[in-house]
């Protein structure tokens, strides 16, 4: 690493840590401000509410709440699978793409309804202009408002009494209406002032080096290359913001035309965590105590930093099984236009907040910064996670770390004044198991199984890595892949998109159960035996739990994965 590696890296914790307190206050205002400060924005939301029938000022308890979830996200995964298996008599296709296989189609359909966005297919060539347009972006939106919406109704489960959570179409509406679609909208223009594309041209047909005109349709001319286009640019912005993470193309963030410049490169790296990061401060609104926010920040800001160190040290690690060949660091699977601390730096912010793009191939980094990439989805996706996703996937550790630390002090575990009883935890546990065990089951099943065995390109604990991850980046919402495992089949569509259903409303059913418990409650005040939960001690206790629920849980398969690749490596020996 040189002077403007370590500068690149703090320039970027800087800024993150700088901007999200005051969009954290701007994300309450949104949902708990009288009116929107922009007038149109705010009548076009009464517009919305009057076309569909809806009473914005409803009280929803948490069952309430759920159904109406449940039900609008099942609309928009039918919704996408209809898209995708008509795909061929919709408009805007000029490349005349067929009809999606009924298995892709429904394994894309839940991804993206789950704000997972794993691809088994590559986007150029697999969907039309209006499938990525109508369906994905659309559920880029409204999949990351769904995570944002469930977030704030636990904040106010926490620090409201009551009986209603909110109401889920009003905050579902103003999670689009006012904060995602204008931060995308300025975020699209400032991507195609950097050259990423965004137009409805057919395919560009080049001459290649040996003169040939090549056309999409010619097999037989040598030298063929096909240049994509499409409008990506508008995809782009939102998968970043919404930490959803489905390339346009194939290659995802890796391609010039959704990554072009390193300023681009850095854009989209600080847009991957802003939003995460900020809801922090917007929970820290809500319990009205900046100290609560800056806890749980401080607890999500060293994991991260704790895993970009190691994971940059393993990086630039020498690798003796290719010391003969090339030197360290290798850039083998990554762009050369961005180098391999901007690679690893990628690695580590995708995976720490549920995003899942990826501008170099995780399947080629070393050993062990594979496996940091890999086990922050394991943890649980809560070092900043997905939008909303990541706040209340931590709010279950932070849970758990008081029940523990009231049991160690002999003393009834509360949280913000409100006691955390047995109704509670039993929900934190579900939340926790429930994906877990879907990950380990399922990784399990396919390394055993002809099946999933079929679609691996390598053995040994690297052929372990690909499919534990696969799991993972699908039980984690993530999406991101270590390629080597050819995932576009009958079962891996299926059994990942199960999974991805899992890891999703395994989490937020039960997360929305405790917001539902503890707004009943009524919150009493602080005495001197009250555990403080905006304290170096806590910061600390929380970061052990994590390590050691969420660590311990994945340890036998990491060994048999990463670590025992990571000393195989070291002794010059590959599979």
């Amino acid at each position: 690493m040189n002077l403007y590696d370590y500068i690149q890296i703090s320039l970027t914790l800087f800024v993150l840590v700088l901007i999200s307190p005051f969009l954290g206050q701007h994300i309450y205002n949104i949902f708990e401000g009288p009116k929107s400060r922009f007038k149109f924005l705010q009548k076009i939301e009464n517009g919305f509410y009057k076309l569909c029938s809806i009473d914005p000022e409803q009280k929803m308890n948490w069952k309430t709440y759920s159904v109406a979830l449940i039900i609008f996200n099942t609309l928009g995964f039918m919704f996408v699978f209809l898209i995708q298996i008509f795909q061929s008599y919709l408009p805007l296709n000029p490349q005349n793409l067929s009809d999606v296989s009924w298995h892709s189609a429904f394994n894309t359909s839940i991804s993206f309804m789950t704000n997972t966005n794993w691809q088994g297919y590559s986007g150029e060539s697999t969907l039309s202009y209006f499938t990525q347009m109508v369906g994905l972006t659309v559920q880029n939106f409204v999949s990351a408002a769904t995570g944002i919406a469930v977030a704030v109704a636990l904040c106010r489960g926490l620090t409201q009494q009551g009986k209603s959570i909110g109401n889920f179409w009003k905050d579902l509406t103003r999670s689009t209406l006012h904060l995602l679609l204008p931060l995308s909208f300025i975020f699209s223009l400032v991507l195609v002032s950097e050259g990423v594309v965004q137009n409805f041209n057919s395919y560009t047909k080049v001459v290649g080096l040996d003169k040939s005109v090549v056309s999409s349709g010619s097999e037989s001319a040598s030298n063929p290359q096909i240049i994509p286009q499409g409008p990506a640019a508008s995809q782009i912005a939102i998968k970043q913001l919404g930490t959803n993470g489905g390339g346009f193309f194939g290659v995802n963030s890796a391609h010039p035309f959704e990554n072009p410049t390193p300023f681009s490169n850095w854009l989209q790296l600080l847009a991957i965590l802003l939003i995460p990061a900020s809801l922090v401060f917007t929970f820290g609104e809500y319990a009205k105590s900046k100290k609560q926010a800056w806890s749980i920040f401080a607890a999500m800001f060293s994991l991260l930093i704790l895993g970009l160190g190691l994971s940059l040290a393993a990086e630039y690690s020498t690798n003796p099984a290719l010391s003969s060949l090339v030197s360290s660091p290798s850039l083998e699977g990554k762009e050369l236009r961005f180098g391999t601390t901007n690679s690893v730096m990628w690695s580590v912010f995708t995976s720490a907040a549920s995003n899942g793009s990826v501008n170099a191939m995780h399947s080629s980094l070393s050993p062990l910064s594979g496996g940091i990439a890999m086990l922050n989805i394991l943890l649980g996706e809560i070092i900043f996670g997905g939008v909303g996703a990541g706040l209340y996937g931590m709010f279950l550790f932070v849970i758990m770390t008081v029940f523990l630390a009231g049991l160690m002090v002999g003393r009834t575990p509360e949280y913000l004044g409100k006691k955390i009883e047995s109704r509670e935890m039993q929900m934190v546990i579900l939340g926790i198991v429930i994906p877990s065990a879907a990950i380990l089951i399922g990784a399990g099943v396919s390394v055993v199984s002809s099946f999933g065995l079929s679609s691996l390109a390598n053995k040994g604990p690297h052929g372990l890595s690909e499919v534990l991850y696969a799991f993972a980046s699908a039980g984690g919402n993530n999406g991101s892949a270590f390629a080597g495992l050819s995932a576009n089949t009958v079962y891996y569509n299926l059994m990942l998109g199960f999974v991805m259903l899992i890891g999703r409303f395994g989490v937020i059913l039960p997360v929305l159960a405790i917001a539902g418990s503890l707004i009943e409650k009524k919150q009493t005040p602080q005495g001197p035996g009250t555990f403080a939960t905006d304290s170096t001690l806590f910061i600390i206790l929380l970061i052990g739990v994590i390590l050691i629920v969420g660590g311990l849980t994945y340890l036998p398969s990491l060994t048999l994965g990463p670590i025992i690749e990571h000393f195989l490596m070291n002794q010059g020996l590959t599979f």
